[in-house]
């Protein structure tokens, strides 16, 4: 793993499932060497999560991109003995096991960054250091309810909805990978040591919907539940065409908007204070929005946005998985790309995110077998031979 902007860093992944694995992932596809740590039995429950092929998950093929799979039992005070030697090898360790289970197995920062203070340590929980639930399991459904997103998802006499992918998984990794990149910007920028980066699965989803903390704490009312409707925009929705398709549309800014009526035949709207004007449009938005539900219900979709494209209106079909690879713009960018893999002989899978000009995100291979690298590793970083490797067999160690 030589080139990218991260070439000479070296993480250690050893947390398991979504947040903690993914914010590896993406540190490794940008030249960061990473080590995947996993249980002898099994390994990371990534691997048998969601869709199988032939028993082997699909999901950890494209997040266990350009990972070096080695195994370890830290159940074991050996694992946790080698653990410890390998993260004075590293810049990165990432992991997710709780509060106190860290402090009993000595894997506390406190209790790492004395052999290698430059290391930048990220760790995920449930809910955060400190507090009364620090130490409780959490895993991202959690997150998707308690930092509100659920509560604001779903229609207005339907439940609360969660999502059917890993939301606060993702925005809590996402948010976790640009804390690493700071701090290793400090320690090698700045001359300081590494640090603690202390991530949970509620805060990073909460920032996002920020807006009704602010309006209860400012204006005493909790904002509920609207659909696919925002009340800070009009129109905004999701329409049924003709031919039982959907369209998406966005009015955020007044120019759409207007562009969007004057779209529909609906010019005469564009002078109207009801209409024109973005405060009392969002009070009449209920009527908005099925003038644009009936011109739209009325036309096929590849009619609705031939027009909405020629007027420049923000508007967008509702793709599925087959839609997403069929669509000539994401194709002319490549986005999702086949990569060759043993096991499938090739796979698609989306191409690395963002885009750089000089030093571009590459995927040199995907998810590998469980234990795959375990000698190379330990043989190159810790300089274990033969007589060592066959003893930590024995006991169960790897």
């Amino acid at each position: 793993m030589t080139g990218g902007p991260l070439a000479g860093i070296r993480v250690l992944d050893a947390a398991t499932l979504a947040a903690g694995p993914l914010i590896a992932t993406w540190l490794g596809e940008f030249g960061a060497e990473v080590i995947k740590v996993e249980q002898p039995d099994g390994g990371d429950p990534l691997r048998q999560w969601g869709a199988q092929r032939d028993g082997i998950g699909l999901m950890w093929k494209s997040l266990g991109r350009n990972k070096k799979s080695v195994t370890l039992n830290l159940r074991e005070p050996a694992g946790r003995d080698l653990l410890r030697e390998l993260v004075n090898q590293c810049d990165v360790l990432v992991m997710n096991l709780r509060p106190s289970t860290l402090a009993r197995w000595g894997l506390a920062y406190e209790q790492l960054k004395g052999d290698n203070p430059g290391l930048v340590m990220v760790h995920v929980t449930g809910f955060g250091a400190g507090g009364p639930k620090s130490d409780r399991p959490g895993f991202g459904t959690l997150g998707e309810a308690m930092s509100g997103f659920a509560h604001l998802t779903g229609h207005p006499d339907g439940p609360p909805t969660l999502p059917s992918f890993m939301l606060a998984d993702g925005v809590a990794a996402l948010t976790a990978s640009y804390a690493a990149l700071m701090a290793l910007y400090h320690r090698d920028v700045h001359g300081a040591p590494g640090q603690l980066i202390d991530i949970n699965l509620i805060e990073p989803l909460a920032r996002l919907i920020e807006q009704p903390v602010l309006t209860y704490d400012q204006l005493g009312t909790v904002p509920g539940r609207t659909g696919n409707r925002w009340d800070i925009s009009a129109p905004r929705n999701t329409y049924r065409t003709k031919d039982e398709k959907w369209l998406a549309m966005s009015g955020s800014a007044p120019t759409i908007a207007m562009r969007a009526l004057r779209a529909v035949g609906r010019a005469d709207l564009t002078t109207d204070p009801r209409f024109a004007e973005a405060q009392q449009r969002l009070r009449h938005a209920a009527e908005v929005d099925q003038i644009m539900a009936d011109w739209i219900g009325a036309r096929t979709l590849d009619d609705a946005m031939a027009v909405f494209e020629e007027a420049e209106v923000a508007a967008a079909p509702v793709y599925d998985a087959a839609q997403l690879l069929a669509d000539p713009q994401l194709q002319a960018r490549e986005v999702y790309p086949a990569y060759p893999d043993p096991d499938f002989g090739q796979m698609r899978v989306q191409a690395p995110v963002p885009r750089f000009s000089d030093t571009p995100g590459v995927v040199h291979h995907l998810g590998p077998a469980l234990g795959e690298h375990t000698e190379e590793v330990y043989r190159r970083l810790l300089g274990l031979d033969d007589e060592r490797l066959a003893e930590l067999r024995a006991a169960g160690v790897i």
